[in-house]
C-alpha cells in the first residue's frame, strides 16, 4: 500500500485558481502591498512574493500594464523589470545568501506558465541540495520560512 504525503495548502491553491476572478498581477499592482505580497514597486513594474513558491524568497517582476504578449515589452517597461530583478538579487542574497538563481519568463502553457494573460519574470534563490526526493515524488516543497516571515525579510531588503 503506497504511503501518503498531505499538502494541504494545494486545496486553496486549486480553489484560487478555479475561483479567481481577473488577473493576480493586476490586482497586486492597484492592491495593498502587504495583502498582495509586493515588495517592491517601480513606476512601470514591480515584484512579488510567489504565493506558492519553490524556495523561500522566490518572487515574480510583472509590468504593471497588463500584457501576455512579451514583445509588446517597450524598453523603458523591459529596463524596469531587468532592474527590479536585479535588486532582487541584490535584497535575496543579503538575507538569504544563496549559492545561485534561477531567473526565467515562462511563456505560454506548453512553456509552463501558469498565468497566461500577464507576462512575469521568476526570480528563485537556489541553494546546492535544495532540491531532493519531496517534490520530484510526492510533489511537495519543503519550506523553511513562512511566506509571511519571507514577506517581511524580503521587503526589508529591498
Amino acid at each position: 500500500m503506497p504511503e501518503h504525503l498531505w499538502a494541504p495548502w494545494r486545496l486553496e491553491y486549486v480553489r484560487q485558481a478555479d475561483e479567481a476572478p481577473g488577473c493576480i498581477f493586476c490586482a497586486a499592482a492597484d492592491g495593498d502591498d502587504e495583502d498582495t505580497l509586493v515588495v517592491a514597486r517601480g513606476t512601470l513594474g514591480f515584484a512579488l512574493l510567489n504565493r506558492y513558491p519553490y524556495a523561500s524568497g522566490h518572487l515574480m517582476v510583472a509590468p504593471m500594464r497588463h500584457t501576455g504578449d512579451f514583445v509588446s515589452l517597450d524598453r523603458d517597461e523591459a529596463a524596469e523589470i531587468h532592474g527590479l530583478a536585479s535588486k532582487a538579487i541584490g535584497a535575496l542574497t543579503q538575507v538569504y545568501a544563496p549559492h545561485g538563481f534561477n531567473l526565467g519568463w515562462n511563456l505560454g502553457r506548453v512553456a509552463g506558465a501558469g498565468i497566461l494573460d500577464h507576462v512575469h519574470q521568476h526570480v528563485v534563490p537556489r541553494w546546492g541540495g535544495d532540491t531532493n526526493f519531496m517534490p520530484v515524488l510526492a510533489d511537495t516543497r519543503v519550506m523553511n520560512q513562512t511566506l509571511a516571515d519571507s514577506y517581511t525579510t524580503v521587503r526589508e531588503a529591498f
